[in-house]
């Protein structure tokens, strides 16, 4: 095979946007990947596996048609020059290879250009695989150049919209127990009383569908799904993938800390953006967004200091 026949097997292309912010946050956005959850609806966890420098192992945990995937990417970062190039570890057919680059380019103090490079082979260099990866790449790209723009506006824009938070609590159990209880969704109905139904799937080992309906306090039902990533036994991150009208976001994390003398730090953490079509809707015409992120201050928290609090009962009743 010539030099010239493998790169026409390789297929290059690029797609581009304009955001409304400046180069260097959405280049930092980009960068730290802890953010992903926020600004790209499919991704639900990704973090670290190794990191060296500018060179670093990423694990992504994504949707992809309404199943959980999960894969690893090297990246390679430059931020002098607002370059991120990464490549998939191992790809999946009819992917032979796939890496690519994120370029951010400024145009002036609160805009720049987003470019978004695709390089790729089809197993076997098959011409319908390459067809298959061409329009999957150029579906792809187009949706997440176009969060990203949505999502990065308004981060940069709508600081005031997204609230953190967590609530902890000491357990004299172990981070085990306290962990088994979080992870063992399936039984909340018997466990939890604010918690009215639950449907739970793992096909994946680690990787869970939680499906669930939960009482508030004036007795109106809701329903939520999410998709959680499990770490046995210190911690399960989760997006929420159908959401409560008062929200556009939420994101969060259960975490399990043992301390040496037989005491466990239980932490719930939330991330949530306020959906501001619906706060006269939910909470009435004179209510803003003050009144919304205090509203979900309390029912998130009173959730999840109660779920926290059985939890507590449960890892101490197996010392």
């Amino acid at each position: 095979m010539t030099a010239e026949q493998t790169v026409q097997m390789t297929r290059e292309v690029e797609h581009e946007i304009t955001v409304a912010a400046p180069a260097e946050d959405v280049y930092r956005l980009l960068a730290e990947v802890e953010n992903w959850p926020r600004l790209f609806p499919p991704s639900v966890y990704v973090d670290h596996v190794e990191k060296n420098g500018n060179e670093e192992r990423i694990r992504i945990w994504a949707t992809a048609n309404g199943e959980a995937k999960n894969w690893t990417s090297r990246r390679r970062l430059d931020p002098e020059n607002r370059r991120i190039e990464f490549a998939q570890e191992v790809s999946a057919p009819p992917v032979a290879r796939m890496s690519g680059t994120w370029i951010l380019e400024p145009r002036g103090e609160r805009q720049c250009r987003v470019r978004l490079l695709h390089s790729y082979r089809a197993v076997d260099d098959d011409p319908d695989g390459l067809a298959w990866i061409d329009r999957a790449v150029d579906r792809n790209s187009r949706t997440e150049l176009a969060a990203l723009r949505e999502n990065v506006e308004l981060a940069a824009n709508s600081a005031e919209l997204t609230l953190s938070f967590e609530d902890s609590v000491e357990i004299a159990g172990s981070a085990k127990d306290a962990y088994d209880f979080i992870n063992e969704a399936q039984l909340w109905v018997e466990r939890l009383p604010h918690v009215s139904s639950v449907r739970l799937t793992e096909d994946t080992p680690g990787v869970q569908k939680l499906r669930m309906d939960t009482v508030a306090k004036d007795g109106s039902t809701h329903t939520t799904e999410s998709v959680r990533v499990c770490f046995p036994h210190h911690g399960i991150a989760y997006k929420q993938t159908t959401l409560p009208a008062l929200m556009s976001l939420h994101t969060g994390h259960w975490r399990f800390q043992e301390r040496g003398d037989g005491i466990t730090d239980a932490t719930s953490q939330h991330t949530v953006v306020v959906n501001t079509a619906n706060i006269a809707r939910i909470l009435g015409p004179d209510a803003g967004v003050p009144e919304a992120r205090a509203f979900l201050r309390e029912a998130l928290g009173a959730n999840s200091r109660a779920t926290l609090g059985h939890a507590k009962t449960f890892a101490e009743a197996r010392r």
